[in-house]
């Protein structure tokens, strides 16, 4: 099966539709099997694939087009990447990895006990992102929570 994103003139994904692949042997054949059938213009079928996530391909194949295109996300035709909703205005594109960074660098690292006290269960120990810290003070943004307080 071959995955096609249909997108509005603003990159938007309206919604993924699945075709067989003797109906798509080719990004234009499926393209332009999705203009016959829906009367959408085929320039905005985009094919996408399932497997493929933050440009890594969950089988090991090769990924395409950054990630699986989803409602919501936003088609990039300069990078060719589907890109999930910004998660914070502050987080910027890491194109190379095809997923947001925040301004801070990845999630930090729990630590050997806080990660012993989560398998436990005693604590739920997590990183979360905060916005309102961030913008107050640009050297945080980071917050260590225990969500089973």
């Amino acid at each position: 099966m071959a995955h096609f994103a249909k997108i509005n003139e603003q990159n938007k994904v309206l919604t993924v539709n699945k075709v067989n692949d003797s109906d798509a042997p080719t990004e234009a054949a499926g393209q332009a099997f999705l203009e016959r059938v829906h009367n959408w213009p085929a320039h905005l079928w985009i094919q996408t694939s399932y497997n493929t996530l933050e440009n890594t391909h969950r089988l090991g194949g090769t990924p395409f087009r950054g990630n699986y295109a989803s409602l919501r996300s936003t088609w990039d035709p300069e990078n060719q990447i589907f890109w999930r909703a910004q998660p914070y205005p502050s987080w910027t594109k890491d194109i190379p990895n095809a997923k947001w960074q925040s301004p801070l660098g990845p999630r930090p690292s729990l630590t050997e006990e806080q990660e012993s006290q989560n398998q436990a269960n005693t604590h739920g120990w997590v990183y979360e992102w905060d916005e309102d810290a961030y913008q107050a003070d640009n050297s945080t943004g980071w917050v260590l929570t225990n969500t089973r307080a």
